[in-house]
């Protein structure tokens, strides 16, 4: 039982506030200039109108006021959409209200037409149209605007029904909900809402070995020659030449020499392996160090600075593991698992053995590794690094993440954090709630049409308020059974998958190249490029059309802000269960120009095969009328089609797997 001071409602119930995690427990995050829809359910007693505005306290601690319409009135549902212009934390409410004005409005128009109190009604509308002008600010035009109202109103040479027309005309209702009377106000709590840059959700990333960029093979000695930072960085034009804007880079530290893997993992290591770059640690250093091989730290600043002229920001993996060599490892061995028969735990991923690598124990020391990281982190973001991917987030303590990552965010609310966590949904959805700015996903593993378009439309729901999916075809790890066996024209269809599926997405190096020949029994590639240098000859791209395919990817996502957004797509209806139909679209209202963007992909999921189907289109979600004719230019071919809500489509793998389709309308 609620007491005097202890009421759960306000005179205007406001209930089921959104986007919100779990009642504010965590912010719902945005980027600046992306579209954040802020809706509530909003109800009263009796019949009289209530009304709704959304008030944002930016960081800069001025407010912004919004009205919020009603979208659904026989499920009590406003909902509104605020664009926000700057980073940082702000809070939002909603507040309920009384609005006698359409209250008035509403049996005004009623009993007039019907001859009932007449008169009292228009005196009514004179009564609540002067407190509307008295009580709230407004310009001077519009201030006359509701002088001449009232005046119409009182006027009683002009007949009942043109006396009331003048007060409920357009530009007067458009004003009286643009600066209501508003009574009985009652606000909702405050929630957050965090925004970041937009890199948060929009980024494509290219990953690289940089010690096998430049690398070298001596047959006379047979021996390798590392590549080096300044080898790598002759490979940056290419990459920001196919559009990429994030260079990625595998762990540049010193590697151990105890256990260190030969090729494909094994246990047996020949002379000149260079180790696994995520052994990492020995006597030339740890997390802080650089391999002495790849360069020297100015060598490096070249590198940043060199990716920086290419449009390219540089992101590392953060993995938090040790070799035997590190010198965490002799200086605090406690940070490390100790088992019964005195050695340390390595690490383990059935049926994967890393013996060569030692994984980080945060219990008996978290103040200690915390302090260690951090200043690990700080030493690559003083360095000019601005992104990291971290390994396997999911194996530490989620304590440990939510107070680093907001301790970064203070000083450093640039630094952008990717969690490699391909693991329980549950355990993903809680990294991205509590502080990591884009996740993995499990898109590598939808080889089917109907899988990816359930997991399309997933990803693009609920969870696009704090979660936002880095979609990947491949990685240095994973090679799916059904890239093994698509050949180039599969690796062209999940390029485009990946490239508008996503806000966000990345490819490793040689995927141009179609490296599709997998280590028996085991997903991944064979002669791992974790475990040996690895040149490629990149003059046989052109032949496959990768290459070609990722760029215009890429060029259209620059062009489109439906490709660089995460809600706003729908799957439409083919024919043909192997052909996937989505669309991404953005209002007018979401759009930075003011006017709405659209972009129909369509894809087949059968390399080996020609492939037709009927497509249908749902033109309501597109904004459209069924009638309405589209012109699109295929930005993969350059055709240009006219579509209408029906239209046939055919692919031919040895010419095209999709349409990336930009709709003009005629």
């Amino acid at each position: 039982m609620a007491f005097p001071g202890e009421l759960s409602v306000g005179r205007i119930p406001v209930v089921g506030v959104g986007p919100s995690l779990e009642e504010g427990r965590w912010a719902a995050r945005a980027v600046v200039g992306e579209a954040v829809p802020i809706w509530a359910t909003i109800f009263r007693e009796g019949h009289d109108a209530e009304g709704a505005t959304v008030v944002v306290t930016r960081p800069d601690g001025k407010k912004d006021s919004l009205p919020m319409p009603v979208k659904d009135f026989g499920k009590s549902h406003y909902q509104t959409v605020y664009i926000p212009h700057l980073e940082g934390m702000h809070t939002f409410r909603v507040e309920a209200w009384s609005d006698p004005y359409a209250t008035w409005a509403h049996a005004a128009e009623l009993k007039v037409a019907a001859g009932v109190d007449v008169q009292l009604m228009l005196d009514e509308g004179v009564e609540v149209l002067t407190r509307a002008l008295t009580k709230v600010r407004r310009k001077a035009a519009r201030k006359d605007l509701l002088k001449a109202a009232i005046a119409a109103l009182e006027n009683t040479t002009l007949d009942p029904q043109a006396r009331l027309a003048a007060a409920i005309a357009d530009d007067v209702r458009e004003e009286l909900t643009e600066r209501p009377l508003r009574e009985w106000v009652s606000p909702s709590r405050e929630y957050p809402l965090l925004v970041q840059r937009e890199k948060a959700l929009v980024s494509a990333w290219y990953e690289i070995f940089p010690r096998s960029e430049g690398a070298k093979f001596n047959k006379r000695t047979g021996k390798w020659k590392s590549g080096t930072f300044a080898t790598a960085a002759k490979r940056l034009p290419a990459i920001a030449e196919m559009g990429f804007d994030v260079v990625y880079l595998t762990p540049i530290h010193p590697i151990g020499t105890t256990h260190r893997k030969g090729r494909n993992n094994s246990l047996h290591t020949e002379p000149g392996d260079p180790g696994s770059p995520y052994a990492i640690g020995s006597r030339d250093g740890g997390h802080d160090a650089l391999h002495p091989e790849l360069g020297t730290w100015s060598q490096f600043a070249d590198f940043v600075s060199a990716a920086s002229d290419n449009g390219l920001e540089v992101a590392l993996d953060l993995a938090l593991q040790c070799s035997p060599d590190h010198p965490w490892v002799a200086e605090h061995p406690e940070w490390f698992t100790q088992r019964l028969d005195g050695t340390i735990a390595y690490a383990e991923n059935p049926p994967k053995k890393y013996q060569d690598i030692y994984p980080l124990n945060f219990d008996n020391d978290p103040e200690g590794i915390y302090q260690a990281v951090r200043d690990v982190l700080q030493v690559w973001i003083d360095a000019g690094v601005t992104l990291f991917r971290v390994d396997n987030p999911h194996t530490k303590p989620l304590t440990f993440w939510e107070r680093l990552l907001a301790d970064v965010a203070r000083t450093h609310p640039e630094v952008i954090f990717l969690a490699e966590a391909f693991t329980r949904p549950a355990m993903m959805h809680t990294l991205a709630r509590i502080g990591f700015h884009q996740s993995y996903s499990y898109f590598t593993w939808r080889p089917t049409p109907e899988e990816m378009a359930e997991y399309l439309e997933e990803v693009s729901g609920d969870s696009s308020y704090y979660m936002r999916p880095n979609f990947w075809p491949t990685t240095h790890d994973i090679l799916t059974p059904d890239m093994q066996d698509g050949g180039a024209p599969l690796y062209q269809a999940r390029a485009v998958l990946a490239g508008t599926g996503s806000p966000s997405y990345g490819i490793y190096t040689g995927y141009e190249l179609v490296e599709n020949v997998p280590r028996p029994g085991v997903e991944e590639q064979i002669d791992n490029e974790k475990y040996e240098f690895k040149q490629r000859d990149w003059s046989k791209a052109d032949a496959l059309g990768v290459r070609d395919v990722i760029t215009k990817v890429n060029e259209a996502r620059k062009n489109h802000v439906a490709l660089r957004r995460l809600r706003g797509l729908t799957v439409h209806t083919s024919s043909n269960p192997q052909v996937l139909v989505y669309s991404r679209h953005v209002p007018p209202e979401e759009s930075p120009t003011g006017k709405a963007d659209t972009v129909i992909v369509v894809v087949s999921f059968a390399p080996h095969e020609v492939r037709d189907a009927m497509i249908r289109l749902d033109m309501e979600a597109l904004g459209l009328s069924d009638d309405a004719r589209l012109i699109v230019d295929d930005a993969l071919t350059g055709e240009t089609f006219t579509w209408g809500r029906e239209f046939y489509v055919k692919f031919d793998p040895t010419e095209t797997m999709a349409h990336i389709a930009q709709v003009r309308i005629p």
